[in-house]
């Protein structure tokens, strides 16, 4: 465990890729701005030996450091991959150098992945608002208020 938050410290210090991506082919946004925890990811395709690769990837998070690094590891990662190359990619996987996520950090994985599975099948997204920044969907977020409901015999 050790060896791994030190990893995931040396990305933190450090991610790599982050921020939006102007000329993005493709976002994926995936989270809840209730919990706190979001993601989204930008894809940037180019031709390459006539197919269409990952030339770049970026991302933008909110959440816990462990998402944070995973997102940086991955958007390297992804560069050079086809889409469905990329479909194929864990969680796990996409953590890469930072080694076997534990079973508490698995939903950073998660976070990520779901992000660029929602990049990859435009038909899976629920996002029908601009896909610009993420500290907009955050804070246009309305609190849901509890409602009461008295049981009756």
């Amino acid at each position: 465990m050790d060896d791994f938050e030190t990893k995931v410290g040396k990305a933190m210090a450090a991610p790599e890729n982050q921020g939006e991506m102007a000329d993005a082919d493709a976002v994926g946004t995936v989270g809840s701005p209730e919990c706190g925890d979001m993601m989204r990811m930008w894809l940037k395709f180019t031709e390459k030996d006539g197919k269409k690769v990952i030339d770049r990837a970026s991302f933008q998070a909110f959440g816990c450091q462990t998402a944070i690094a995973v997102a940086s590891v991955a958007t390297k990662l992804l560069q050079g991959k086809t889409a469905e190359e990329a479909r194929q990619l864990s969680a796990q996987d996409l953590a890469g150098d930072l080694g076997s996520l534990p079973p508490m950090k698995i939903h950073c994985g998660q976070l990520v992945e779901g992000a660029l599975r929602n990049a990859l099948d435009p038909s899976e997204t629920t996002d029908t608002k601009p896909q610009n920044s993420l500290i907009g969907d955050i804070h246009s977020a309305k609190p849901q208020g509890i409602r009461i409901v008295p049981l009756t015999d």
